[in-house]
C-alpha cells in the first residue's frame, strides 16, 4: 500500500503540472490566433472568449492523454535515474507490480476522457457551430471595431469609425465606401448612429457630413454635403450549422450507423482505450541505462505516442472509406501496441538484468 499511494501520490502531482502546461500552451496558441482575427475584424471581440472555451473543451480529451502519458514517463523515468526502483526490487518488488498504481492513477481519468470524448467534445463542436451561425446573422454595422477597416460581407462596402461610445450607441468620424451602377462613393460624417424602424428596419444615420460620387479614373466626381443621411443595413439571416460526424452525438451515430458515423465513434472510444494502452507502455518505456544517455527513453516514448495516434487516424480513416470493416475498427491498433507492452515487459522481466520477478 505504501508503495502504491507514493507513486499514486507523485503520478497526480506531476500530472497537474503537465496538464496546466499543455493546456496554458493551448490557451495561449489559441487565444492569439483568435485575437489576430479579431484585429482584422474576421471575428467580433466578444466572440473571442467562447470560441476558446468551445476550443480547449474540443481538445482537452487529447490534453489529459497526453498529460497521463508524459507524467507517468517522467516520474517512472526519475525513479530509474534515483535508483528508487532498485531499492523496491530489493524489497521484493518486481517490474509487473507497477501496473496497479499506474492503473490507479489512469483508470479515472480514463473514465473522465471518455466522458469528454463521447459526450463534451461533440456538445462544445455542436454549440460553436451554432455560436458561428449566431455570428454570421449580425449585420455590417454591428461588426465594425474603431480604427479597424470593415468589409461587408458582399464586398460592396467598407466601413471606418474612428472612435465609439461605451454603450456602443454612437461612433465619431465615420467613413463609407460603396460601389453602385459601376460608380464609387464615398461617404465621411463626424458622428453616426444606427436607428430602428418600427418595421424591424435598421438604418445607419449619418450626421453632418459628405458624400463624394463618380467613376473611378475619371475626373468626373461629384460631392453633396448634408446635416443628416440614412443608410440601410442589410440583414443576414442566421443559418444553423449542418451536423456532420464530429457533432453528432452517440445516440445519433447509433442511429445512422454510416462509415463515416462508426469510424467516428471508433476514434472516441479509442481516446480513452489508447491513454490506458499508453499509461501501460510507460512502464518498460520508462526504464533508464544511465550509461547510455537520459533522453534516449523520452525520444522512444514521443515517438511510440505519435505512432499510435498517427496509425489510429489512418485505421479511422480506412474504415471510413470501407477499407477496414466497421466491426473492426481501430481496435487492431490497440491490441497491437497492447502486444508490444507484453513483449517490452517480458523482455525487461525475462532478460533485463535490472529487473526481478516478485517470488
Amino acid at each position: 500500500m505504501i508503495f502504491s499511494r507514493s507513486l499514486v501520490r507523485e503520478f497526480s502531482q506531476t500530472g497537474l503540472s503537465v496538464a496546466a502546461a499543455l493546456l496554458g500552451i493551448l490557451l495561449t496558441v489559441s487565444v492569439v490566433k483568435l485575437l489576430g482575427l479579431a484585429a482584422g475584424g474576421a471575428l467580433a471581440a466578444d466572440a473571442v472568449l467562447a470560441m476558446v472555451g468551445f476550443g480547449a473543451l474540443t481538445y482537452l480529451p487529447v490534453v489529459l492523454s497526453a498529460s497521463v502519458f508524459i507524467s507517468l514517463l517522467l516520474t517512472l523515468s526519475r525513479l530509474w535515474r534515483d535508483s528508487e526502483v532498485v531499492v523496491w526490487f530489493a524489497s521484493g518488488i518486481g517490474i509487473s507490480r507497477f501496473i496497479r498504481p499506474v492503473l490507479s492513477f489512469a483508470l479515472p481519468l480514463a473514465l473522465l476522457v471518455a466522458l469528454m470524448s463521447l459526450v463534451v467534445a461533440p456538445w462544445a463542436l455542436q454549440q460553436r457551430s451554432v455560436y458561428q451561425a449566431r455570428l454570421d446573422s449580425r449585420d455590417d454595422v454591428s461588426l465594425i471595431s474603431p480604427g479597424v477597416f470593415r468589409e461587408s460581407r458582399t464586398s460592396d462596402q467598407v466601413f471606418f469609425v474612428d472612435a465609439m461610445s461605451d454603450e456602443h450607441s454612437q461612433v465619431n468620424n465615420v467613413f463609407v465606401q460603396s460601389v453602385q451602377g459601376g460608380k464609387l462613393g464615398i461617404t465621411v460624417a463626424l458622428k453616426g448612429f444606427v436607428r430602428t424602424a418600427a418595421n424591424g428596419d435598421r438604418f445607419m444615420v449619418l450626421l453632418q457630413g459628405r458624400r463624394y460620387e463618380g467613376t473611378p479614373g475619371t475626373p468626373d466626381y461629384n460631392f453633396t454635403d448634408f446635416e443628416r443621411a440614412e443608410l440601410r443595413i442589410e440583414q443576414h439571416t442566421a443559418k444553423a450549422g449542418e451536423l456532420n460526424t464530429k457533432t453528432r452525438t452517440v445516440a445519433q451515430i447509433l442511429a445512422q450507423p454510416t462509415l463515416d458515423n462508426l469510424a467516428e465513434l471508433h476514434w472516441r472510444i479509442g481516446l480513452p482505450v489508447s491513454m490506458l494502452v499508453l499509461s501501460l507502455l510507460a512502464i518498460p518505456l520508462s526504464y533508464v541505462n544511465v550509461r547510455s544517455g537520459r533522453g534516449a527513453n523520452l525520444a522512444t516514448a514521443i515517438l511510440c505516442y505519435m505512432v499510435y495516434y498517427n496509425v489510429m487516424s489512418i485505421a479511422q480513416a480506412w474504415t471510413a472509406s470501407g477499407r477496414i470493416p466497421p466491426w473492426i475498427g481501430v481496435w487492431p491498433v490497440h491490441l497491437g501496441f497492447l502486444l508490444l507492452f507484453g513483449v517490452l515487459l517480458g523482455f525487461r522481466t525475462g532478460f533485463g538484468g535490472f529487473f526481478r520477478r516478485r517470488h
